[in-house]
């Protein structure tokens, strides 16, 4: 699927090792043109299948885009859920349409990626021997 030239997917790519490098979350993007359900639905499967859940301290993030349908969702998992502010990923949201609205896809997730890990950083702190539990690439898959 060429969502994204090489370059804007380098971007995203380098904007998630920068969120992580800062703490010790894991954030994935997740890209399909088409989402036939409820995006928070279609977001949660896909935590799932990309194993989010499992991460030490269940502190994953995941950012999904349906480009097509122009849908989109942010959503964590249940160890940040529990410190983040209650209103959290629905203003984190809000920043990243600020963009999507103009269609600048790339920046919408670079500031969602932005957003996300500054939280991270606060609650979940980069410590020695951390490890990266899940990959950085961007997660592009078939949709329906």
């Amino acid at each position: 699927m060429a969502v994204f030239n090489e370059e804007e997917q380098q971007r995203i790519r380098q904007g998630i090792e920068q969120a992580e490098n800062r703490s010790s979350g894991e954030i994935r993007v997740c890209i399909e043109k088409r989402c036939s359900e409820n995006v928070l639905d279609r977001a949660a499967k896909y935590f799932q299948q990309l194993n989010m859940h499992k991460t030490r301290l269940r502190h994953g993030v995941l950012i999904y885009v349906a480009t097509v349908d122009r849908k989109f969702a942010i959503i964590g998992d249940a160890g940040i859920n529990a410190v983040v502010p209650d209103n959290f990923w629905d203003s984190t949201r809000d920043e990243m349409l600020k963009h999507f609205k103009y269609g600048d896809i790339v920046e919408g997730i670079i500031t969602g990626l932005n957003i996300a890990g500054a939280q991270l950083q606060k609650y979940f702190p980069h410590q020695d021997g951390d490890q990266n539990e899940l990959p950085d690439d961007i997660a592009f898959m078939d949709g329906d």
